[in-house]
């Protein structure tokens, strides 16, 4: 059975066809994949065949897995994953990771997360720093109502809260002690281009930087120029090939100590500045 469902998985054009159907099968009949593998070639119940028949479908069609699972791993915690917002990914942990370093080691510490869609990144924020409050500002409501389901399932409802309007209508720029943000970024005439994943099943909002990826930077920059306490980190991801533009919208809206770090996996992926103190 994962035999044949690998096959059809790799007509759909994934990459790893057969551990994908061992990860299918593994979550349709509760097995972990060493048990599946000692079990052999022994047929499942007829309800695990037709879980697994449909969740074979759903990934044939190139629904994401995380959508199917219900889930998704980031920073070493589960997020409920589905298409309400972009499915959390490893390379947004550097951002976490960052962020963690720049905010004040002090109690009482505040975060605010721009667009958290799933509220990966503020939750991982709030879990690995216990004295530490936050906000995730999200225009979409269907978005929000996942970034507070998120911030239920970790226990963080006395300290992590959801905030549903635009960044610029937000009004706790000033009140903040960092701003973290994984904004829309592709560039408009390459949304077509990315994997069928995320084309058809994460929101376009998310998604859509506008003609050169980069509308999301000027704004929020704007924003900080504007209303961002002095001494304030703004810690924010970048595409591979964004860091020198991003580093001079910072720049130009006057933020200081400006710099980037990469990925594991070697791109630049995240830029942070500092609002200058008077």
């Amino acid at each position: 059975m994962i035999v044949t469902a690998a096959g059809r998985l790799r007509k759909s054009g994934l990459d790893s066809p057969q551990r994908e159907a061992r990860l299918l099968m593994s979550l349709a009949s509760e097995l972990t994949t060493s048990e599946l593998i000692l079990a052999g070639d022994r047929y499942p119940a007829a309800s695990i065949a037709d879980k697994f028949e449909l969740m074979v479908s759903r990934r044939g069609a190139r629904e994401p897995f995380q959508h199917i699972a219900g889930s998704a791993s980031f920073s070493g915690l589960e997020f409920i994953s589905d298409a309400r917002a972009l499915v959390p990914r490893a390379d947004s942990e550097v951002v976490v990771e960052t962020a963690l370093r720049l905010l004040p080691d002090r109690p009482g510490v505040s975060v605010a997360d721009l667009g958290t869609g799933s509220g990966c990144l503020l939750v991982a924020m709030l879990v690995n720093r216990p004295e530490a409050r936050g906000v995730g500002v999200e225009a979409d409501p269907l978005a929000a109502s996942l970034a507070r389901e998120n911030i239920d399932r970790h226990g963080l409802g006395a300290r992590g809260s959801v905030s549903i309007q635009s960044w610029g209508d937000w009004a706790g720029w000033d009140d903040v002690d960092l701003v973290i943000s994984n904004p829309p970024y592709i560039r408009t005439g390459v949304l077509s281009t990315l994997e069928p994943e995320v084309q058809r099943h994460d929101p376009l909002a998310a998604l859509d930087g506008g003609a050169d990826g980069l509308d999301a930077y000027r704004e929020i920059a704007a924003l900080a120029r504007r209303y961002l306490k002095p001494g304030t980190p703004l810690v924010l991801e970048i595409g591979f090939d964004q860091k020198a533009d991003v580093r001079n919208i910072l720049s130009g809206a006057g933020m200081v100590n400006i710099d980037r770090r990469p990925d594991l996996n070697g791109n630049d992926r995240v830029v942070w500045a500092i609002q200058p103190r008077s």
